[in-house]
């Protein structure tokens, strides 16, 4: 089986604080992308990388290997205007089939457990995406007004979201929409069955200041 992982990271930064896009920031002394991709060539180290960043960082990123002696093998691929483009363009580089998961380059901490159950489920029903249970109680708005929801009926969806190869791709061919927020929301407008299988709560996006603190802590585990 082939696998690849398609590492989308084409964050600016904005809610971190930071000049440095959020990807580039050090996490343990390592630039946060580092860590994202060492996890998945832990997992599998014949897996194929495929890292979707902006043009205009390819230089910053050589440079950052170059530094910090980082020689795990990927590909460098130019994001798009959006989250969708991006992916697209990641996912036109894998020219064969197999699975690929699809995953956010600033979501560090994956365990190499979900990212085995990951390839496993979708070896099985073609699509598998991470998702865990709410912690909070919900309310939703609606013209005005706020109503109480039963948390049990509502999942939050990380990242990765694994598919196999012609499937994703064949998604992709669609006319971009508002409500793609995610990979599994692409797969289904194409009528595909989305399957979840169960993620972590330490697997964090890193967005804020106070999500990279809470990284440090979490990896020191």
């Amino acid at each position: 089986m082939n696998k690849y992982a398609v590492i989308v990271a084409g964050g600016k930064g904005t809610r971190m604080g930071s000049d440095t896009p959020k990807q580039y920031l050090l996490l343990n002394g390592l630039p946060i992308l580092m860590h994202t991709l060492k996890r998945f060539k832990t997992f599998d180290s014949s897996i194929e990388l495929i890292l979707v960043i902006p043009e205009d960082d390819h230089n910053l990123w050589k440079t950052l290997c170059e530094k910090y002696n980082f020689t795990i093998e990927h590909q460098i691929v130019s994001g798009g205007s959006s989250r969708f483009q991006s992916v697209k363009n990641g996912l036109s580089n894998i020219n064969h089939d197999g699975y690929v998961a699809i995953h956010d380059g600033v979501r560090p901490l994956v365990d190499n457990s979900i990212i085995s159950q990951s390839f496993e489920i979708a070896q099985q029903f073609n699509t598998a995406i991470t998702a865990i249970s709410l912690k909070d109680s919900i309310r939703e708005i609606d013209k005005g007004k706020n109503i109480a929801r039963d948390r049990s009926n509502f999942k939050s969806i990380q990242t990765p979201q694994t598919f196999q190869v012609d499937l994703i791709k064949k998604a992709y061919e669609t006319e971009e929409l508002p409500h793609f927020t995610d990979d599994a929301s692409v797969a289904e407008h194409d009528g595909n069955k989305i399957h979840l299988i169960q993620g972590s709560y330490k697997n964090i996006k890193i967005t804020t200041s106070e999500d990279l603190k809470i990284a440090e802590v979490l990896l020191h585990e």
